[in-house]
């Protein structure tokens, strides 16, 4: 069956005005094209079940823009990035969600794509995916994209979607100090929140505490040992200043009443990447008993030269030595022994990980209190 006869001539002046992008309101049957002058409107008249006409719709759009009425997917791979610069923004012209995800997705994605294939689509994912691109961040859209997801965020329920969203509109540019202040707020209730900022603000955390006792005496020696090279001492000297203190302050705060699995994780590899100075020789993937012992005969041993400029000021520094060393070495190592045997969240799952979050959170206590002997 052929599209209605008004529908063909529409459509075809439209297209031979070359639009940027089109999208298909299914639910209302209405075509929009999105041109240089504004939206153009072009109400559907179906000859058959609507759902069957919206196919027919397609098909043309993909014989004129890819040349086959089947263009579609076979022409994509949505969610896999293989695309290229000649067939991508042709891609906007199928009135295809599934083509605008594949944009999203692209290694070829740019500011000014992402304005079309936001016109064309407006989806949480897609504004997630957009923000991980740099040009897109830096560019116009990028601001766009941050105050929808902060809009939709009150709709999001998974921990793991929440996390990505916050530290993803966290990044500089998006979001103004006052929608920062809120976000902050809205962790004490969700403590997802707080491992997105973690990420994307280690050193400036909206709520900053005291530096570490030791800071004062230590600030000026770590200072001049990292200027000569020494990786160590510049993290400890940045984990012991006020900002670091805070983040390991906010970091015991999410593991102290984690609400899923993801949450742990996700805070377990954010800690990895904050103290990844430290293991220079890439994730460790241990349980926090391995850590422990492997932290102590790294701190030990003469032949490290890095921790042993830092044990010349003050041998009561071995034990901070030690607590960053376990630290580099988060991830899912540690939680496997849990986590391999349950998919318990709550309280059920906070009193399977006492055994293994406890000691590891004992890490975290030596460095907030670092004193020197």
């Amino acid at each position: 069956m052929d599209l209605a006869p008004e529908d063909s001539l529409r459509l075809n002046v439209m297209l031979a005005n070359r639009p940027q992008a089109i999208r298909i309101d299914e639910s209302r049957m209405i075509l929009y094209a999105l041109s240089d002058k504004g939206d153009m409107e072009i109400p559907l008249n179906p000859t058959c079940r609507d759902e069957q006409y919206i196919k027919q719709v397609r098909e043309m759009l993909s014989m004129h823009v890819l040349g086959s009425p089947s263009g579609y997917p076979r022409h994509i791979w949505s969610r896999m990035g293989h695309l290229n610069s000649e067939n991508i923004e042709e891609l906007l012209l199928l009135g295809e969600p599934e083509a605008v995800v594949a944009i999203a997705y692209s290694e070829e994605l740019t500011d000014e794509l992402a304005r079309k294939a936001w016109w064309a689509l407006e989806d949480a994912e897609n504004a997630r995916q957009m923000l991980r691109v740099a040009d897109v961040v830096q560019g116009k859209m990028g601001p766009v994209l941050a105050a929808y997801l902060v809009e939709f965020l009150p709709f999001e329920t998974e921990a793991e979607k929440i996390m990505d969203t916050v530290q993803l509109v966290l990044q500089p540019g998006l979001v103004d100090d006052s929608v920062k202040a809120d976000l902050w707020k809205r962790a004490r209730r969700k403590n997802a929140f707080y491992v997105g900022f973690l990420a994307a603000l280690p050193d400036d955390l909206p709520e900053q505490r005291q530096a570490a006792p030791a800071w004062d005496k230590l600030s000026g020696p770590l200072q001049e040992m990292s200027d000569g090279g020494n990786r160590l001492a510049a993290q400890l000297e940045r984990v012991l200043s006020a900002a670091g203190q805070s983040w390991l302050r906010t970091l015991n705060s999410v593991l102290e009443k984690p609400g899923t699995q993801d949450v742990v994780n996700r805070a377990l590899d954010v800690a990895a990447g904050y103290f990844s100075s430290v293991r220079p020789e890439g994730q460790a993937d241990a349980t926090i008993e391995e850590l422990l012992q492997e932290a102590q005969t790294w701190a030990d041993n003469p032949g490290n030269a890095l921790p042993q400029q830092i044990l010349n000021l003050d041998p009561a520094l071995r034990q901070a030595l030690i607590a960053m060393r376990v630290l580099s070495g988060s991830g899912y190592g540690i939680v496997r022994p849990v986590f391999g045997r349950s998919d318990a969240i709550g309280t059920l799952m906070r009193r399977k990980l006492q055994p293994v979050l406890d000691p590891y959170r004992e890490q975290i206590g030596i460095l907030q209190g670092c004193r020197l002997s």
